[in-house]
């Protein structure tokens, strides 16, 4: 997937007439790339099209207008584009009431190296997270993580001929599988590798 230029991005006066259809277009996008494990957690799979809506709205919310501002935010959101060999996907740890998703954050360290994809017929494959930044401290873990999937030729070949899509959480303390994944999230995906 080809990342983002300043030629991609409209201006701030452009984007103000355009917002509303656009952000339209971008949250009917992000439907089919939204993948629920369990109650808890949720894997958000990001691509070209949310990327340049984020981009978009710090700049409009940032009045960014200068080359440098610009590319400052494309240097920021391009890494979160995948490049036709992977999945990224922002990792939500959900628990509305703050003093539980205090304890459970404590409870569920180390859980975003136990989350997983798999393609039918091949070996599940663990995320690389948080490349960016640390987000867990030894004693309780983040409720945000990035996270980015690799996958092989065949995964891939294998995909895009139909092959299902599981995932599922392997933790002490959240276990979870969803085997196959819904069918539009599996095609959205599946665009990911073109």
């Amino acid at each position: 997937m080809r990342k983002l230029s300043r030629e991609d991005l409209m201006s701030l006066e452009t984007y103000a007439v355009e917002r509303d259809a656009f952000r339209k277009r971008v949250m009917a996008h992000k439907a089919d790339r939204r993948l629920d494990l369990g109650e808890h957690l949720s894997l958000y799979f990001e691509d070209r099209l949310i990327m340049q809506y984020q981009i978009q709205e710090m700049l409009r919310t940032e009045r960014i207008f200068d080359p440098q501002g610009i590319e400052e935010e494309l240097d920021a959101y391009n890494p979160l584009i995948p490049d036709g060999r992977n999945l990224k996907a922002t990792m939500m740890i959900l628990y509305p009431d703050v003093a539980e998703r205090q304890q459970r954050l404590r409870e569920l360290v180390g859980i975003e190296d136990r989350v997983w994809l798999q393609v039918e017929g091949f070996d599940r494959v663990a995320p690389v997270c948080d490349e960016d930044l640390p987000r867990e401290d030894g004693e309780k873990t983040s409720a945000v993580h990035f996270a980015r999937f690799e996958f092989s030729d065949d995964m891939i070949a294998a995909l895009r001929d139909g092959a299902a899509l599981s995932a599922g959480v392997d933790h002490p303390a959240y276990s979870v599988s969803v085997s196959p994944v819904a069918a539009q999230i599996t095609a959205a995906l599946r665009a990911d590798f073109d």
